[in-house]
């Protein structure tokens, strides 16, 4: 299946008005640059912007991104048909993930439906034979409205009570409806892979789906300046043997998708604008099967700004500025194959998310031992940008 390149699928709706930033590597420098869009362009503003990074740190993001002198590199509809590795033409430029030195981390069991799901995975050992009558065990026991319980209010711990003593205690359910968010590390800095690339699942894995979610994307003292789509794959047989297997479920080559653009935050959008999205989901595959999901933002359980003053403050500093995906309320039961196993990616599997002011995200599965290797570290960022007298 192949993938849509065209300007118009990755832009948002209304891209006319947005401040869209992002990355693409230009071969004729041998490293990445910084890129704003300005009309059908994408613009060099490496001079002014070494790395997104830098580019957040600044007292006003969308500003400098729209007022920095800059280079013309290519038509954004260019760069986008060659970014697929399957065509790519190597001596012309390409698009990237559009964060560069940014810890990469994630909230987890944000929504009720997909907390509940954690649950089911955790009781099925990683089975998912098992996962529809566990499913219909606990929904009897707790049921799915639970978007209106605050996590740590007096009527949440009351719940939590009341199912320790019925022996359907989580870990899932403490970091849903207990006082404290679950953050983890889904990705080293520069691991990330863009719109158009491939994503990695672990072949060794049988039970697995995407996660569709919004990212935040906050400087070095916590003020959230943008946000973009992402794609936190997951591998819900490994996840439910075993919590502690969580660096395995989350943190594999190519994994965590993120794109296409950052759209910085102005004042034609906001974080009002982030609580408020639709987030959709499609996955196509070779097979003929379609799959359609997705979220809204409004039924989130913790506030984006709540979640990111739970990772970043007093007790934990970024001082290259962090992404967080928000997490999902998307948890696919339907049987794709076998009856009762639910839904598991195969390869060639087109995944797209998409949310109207952020554009589409879109993604091609393959197995972790064929997506294209994470070669271009930190190290090799700066002594590119140094050789170019960037930094």
């Amino acid at each position: 299946m192949a993938f849509d390149v065209s300007a118009r699928f990755a832009l948002p709706e209304d891209h006319e008005r947005a401040v869209l930033v992002g990355r693409i590597w230009r071969p004729d420098v041998d490293g990445p640059a910084v890129v704003a869009v300005r009309g059908a362009e994408l613009v060099d503003i490496s001079a002014a912007a070494p790395t997104v990074r830098d580019l957040c740190e600044a007292p006003m993001p969308a500003a400098l991104a729209m007022d920095a002198q800059g280079e013309p590199v290519g038509l954004v509809s260019d760069i986008l048909a060659n970014t697929p590795r399957a065509t790519r033409d190597a001596t012309r430029p390409w698009l990237l993930s559009p964060i560069d030195l940014q810890a990469v981390k994630a909230a987890g069991v944000t929504f009720a439906v997909s907390m509940l799901e954690r649950v089911i995975e955790e009781k099925a050992r990683g089975a998912p034979e098992l996962a529809a009558g566990i499913r219909r065990d606990v929904g009897e026991l707790i049921g799915d409205d639970l978007g209106k319980l605050k996590p740590g209010s007096k009527e949440a711990m009351a719940l939590k009570q009341r199912l320790i003593e019925l022996g359907m205690w989580s870990q899932y359910l403490e970091v849903g409806i207990g006082p404290d968010a679950e953050v983890f590390t889904k990705a080293p800095p520069m691991a990330t892979v863009g719109h158009l690339h491939e994503i990695g699942v672990n072949p060794a894995s049988s039970w697995n789906n995407p996660e569709p979610e919004i990212v935040i994307v906050a400087n070095s003292r916590g003020e959230i300046v943008g946000a973009l789509l992402g794609n936190d794959v997951n591998l819900r047989d490994f996840e439910g043997r075993s919590a502690l297997l969580l660096g395995k479920t989350k943190d594999n080559t190519a994994s965590a998708s993120l794109g296409p653009f950052v759209r910085l935050f102005d004042r034609h959008f906001s974080l009002d604008d982030v609580r408020q999205a639709q987030v959709d989901l499609t996955v196509a595959g070779e097979d003929g099967y379609t799959l359609n999901g997705g979220s809204a933002m409004s039924k989130i359980s913790r506030a984006p700004a709540y979640l990111m003053a739970s990772t970043i403050g007093k007790n934990h500093q970024y001082p290259d500025g962090l992404v967080l995906y928000l997490g999902t309320m998307f948890a696919p039961t339907a049987d794709r194959s076998a009856k009762g196993e639910g839904f598991t990616h195969k390869t060639g599997d087109i995944v797209t998310i998409i949310s109207p002011k952020l554009g589409r995200l879109q993604n091609r599965v393959v197995s972790t031992h064929d997506a294209e290797p994470w070669t271009f570290g930190t190290r090799a960022l700066m002594a590119n940008l140094a050789k170019r007298k960037l930094i």
